[in-house]
């Protein structure tokens, strides 16, 4: 998997940008403010056809314009593949593959894997459990890309349960259609997310504790049921669940139970992580799972993913930052965020392509 080039137009602070990326790895240098980050997110965006930093695609398009579009060429499996993104709302992203308008995402979302990693990943302990959800659901599409699909579903249905609650309507028929059509939906993303997050503990446990020492890392999820379940029985556990709490949810107008609501654990030695552990042991963490995500990615894709690396050197120690780069294998394209170089050692820059970014524009 290669990036070739990525052309931006409207997108965040860029009225019109054009890269070719030369080299295995590419760091792009300025001061705070000026992109840097923003070229990261469109290359992201094409990977998840979502953000990691905002809800609303609306925010991605530059003050003033209407529309605005990402488009990319990539090498895949030694074929040269272009894709294109518009975003254009209150109309729906038009999205083509080599020219070509695909109305399925899923048809999109398999071409290019991207693996990111910010410094605002290093909070990914102390943030809301939404953050970890969402950081979890985006790892996820990486590898199956029906999840994407299966999140906007019980999304719609969730709104439209939603919906029907605020009416205070006492239509218990019509109530338990929409728990029967939730519980479905939300078996499926709570089965696949408890699927991925063992496969993702088995590879970050032992990444850890190169860095770590002998601490032991765990993973668990969170839920008011119990999600080790076969698909098909936590199905009839959410519709037990959705049904005995149906006069609650009538009362409070809300849906008070699904995956919406849920939270991922972590623990170091079986002690709390998110509450307990120190700020390396945190950061220690968050890498030990980006780098067991881009194993992941590659042993069920046979992909290598693009690693996007966002300010995020600046923020680990010099043990943590020569892991990370040590980990970094010579096949994996890397793209880079940093306000200058002073981070990286003289051997490490010899073959990175150094790109300076201000004000929206490469200098």
């Amino acid at each position: 998997m290669f990036l070739n080039s990525i052309k931006l137009n409207n997108f965040r602070n860029y009225e019109t940008l054009e890269h070719n990326f030369l080299k295995r790895k590419t760091l792009f240098v300025g001061k705070n403010a000026q992109g840097k980050t923003n070229l990261l997110e469109a290359v992201y965006y094409l990977s998840a056809l979502n953000s990691n930093r905002i809800k609303k695609d609306s925010e991605l398009i530059k003050f003033g314009a209407e529309s605005s579009s990402i488009s990319a060429l990539c090498t895949k499996n030694d074929v040269e593949v272009s894709l294109e993104v518009l975003i254009n709302p209150p109309k729906n992203k038009i999205l083509k593959v080599n020219g070509l308008k695909k109305a399925k995402s899923q048809e999109f979302l398999r071409v290019l894997k991207v693996v990111n990693f910010s410094s605002a990943d290093l909070m990914l302990m102390r943030g809301e459990p939404s953050n970890r959800r969402k950081w979890l659901d985006l790892a996820i599409c990486q590898v199956y890309g029906a999840h994407y699909d299966k999140l906007a579903k019980f999304n719609k249905i969730r709104l439209q349960k939603s919906n029907f609650l605020s009416m205070y309507s006492q239509d218990m028929s019509l109530l338990d259609a929409y728990n029967l059509q939730m519980s479905i939906a939300a078996a499926n993303i709570i089965y696949l997310r408890v699927k991925f997050l063992c496969e993702l503990e088995k590879i970050a446990k032992e990444k850890h504790k190169t860095v770590s020492g002998e601490e032991n890392l765990s993973l668990g999820y969170e839920c008011e049921i119990d999600s080790s379940l076969s698909l098909k029985e936590l199905s009839e556990a959410i519709y037990e669940k959705l049904s005995s709490i149906k006069d609650e949810e009538m009362r409070r107008a809300q849906c008070l139970f699904g995956p919406h609501r849920d939270d991922i654990s972590f623990y170091i030695n079986e002690i709390d992580a998110k509450k307990y552990a120190s700020q390396g042991q945190q950061r220690t963490l968050v890498l030990a799972l980006k780098l067991a995500e881009l194993d992941i990615i590659k042993n069920k894709t046979g992909e290598v993913p693009i690693l996007l690396l966002d300010d995020v050197l600046a923020e680990l120690d010099n043990v943590r930052q020569n892991y990370l780069l040590r980990a970094i294998s010579d096949d994996t394209q890397t793209i880079i965020t940093s306000v200058d170089t002073l981070a990286f050692d003289d051997e490490f820059l010899s073959d990175v392509d150094i790109v300076k970014i201000s004000q929206g524009k490469k200098i």
